[in-house]
């Protein structure tokens, strides 16, 4: 008995445990891929269906049997019970034997008794035909409620996914902007950039000190020069007589005006 007991203990922890079980994974199954998940209910409805409706198929040709076995039965009783007064003449007449009356008496009660029987076959096979046509008929419409809650719940995850990545879009083009306008203090490139341009404006600067510096020696030795010229070459025109100037653009020595006045 103590070995009973433990067997059915052990049965029921496993039935309790590992069903649990079964259904922790199933549902995380469906969390996962809600669409698979959805895709294995659904055959499974229809397993459901198709199992019904080949009992219904069978209790169906069973019915037909058993209601042709009482149509036949019935036939046949009134069949018999038709001959029975043409028998009862001939038997008065000696024309058959109380045998073959016999025979045939027992053969109509027997089938009179019967009759309840093949009735009541009849009775159970079309309770029966009738009880898994309701099963047929609720499964069918629960696959086909099943059918439609699952399109609109997979309508509803496409809108969702939908909105999903219109959010993330819309969230991937706010940072975007956003580096955008920080790009100039996040960015090392540009920083790098801004670096190096400060440096060569720098240099550049450096190069054009050191040119002024090396350009004024040579500026104010050309203004020395300058003056130097100014001094030694006296101005054009001025004070200048007719006669200098036709002089010194001919290339003649001046004369001195007594020397010109004499001759």
């Amino acid at each position: 008995m103590s070995n009973l007991n433990g067997w059915g203990l052990t049965a029921r922890l496993i039935s309790k445990h590992f069903g649990a079980l079964g259904n922790r994974v199933s549902e995380a199954i469906a969390n996962f891929d809600p669409e698979t998940a959805t895709e294995a209910d659904r055959d499974r409805l229809a397993d459901n269906l198709r199992s019904a409706a080949q009992k219904l198929a069978a209790a169906r040709a069973a019915f037909d049997k058993e209601a042709s076995d009482v149509v036949k039965l019935r036939q046949l009783i009134a069949t018999d019970e038709q001959a029975a007064g043409t028998l009862a003449e001939r038997l008065s007449a000696g024309k058959i034997s109380e045998a073959t009356i016999t025979l045939f008496c027992d053969e109509l009660e027997g089938n009179k008794a019967r009759l309840p029987q093949e009735l009541q076959e009849e009775a159970d096979a079309k309770q029966y035909m009738n009880e898994l046509q309701t099963i047929v008929d609720a499964l069918s419409k629960q696959l086909a409620e099943f059918d439609t809650q699952a399109k609109k719940a997979m309508q509803a995850l496409a809108s969702a996914r939908a909105q999903q990545d219109l959010q993330q879009l819309r969230a991937d083009r706010q940072a975007q902007l956003a580096g955008l306008q920080g790009m100039r203090g996040q960015s090392s490139a540009l920083s790098a950039l801004t670096r190096r341009a400060d440096t060569i404006r720098n240099d550049a600067e450096g190069l054009r000190i050191v040119t002024d510096i090396g350009q004024k020696p040579l500026d104010q030795a050309a203004e020395l020069e300058a003056i130097r010229k100014s001094v030694s070459q006296p101005a054009l025109g001025g004070n200048e007589s007719a006669l200098a100037r036709l002089q010194r653009l001919s290339g003649t020595p001046a004369q001195e005006p007594l020397a010109l006045a004499k001759s």
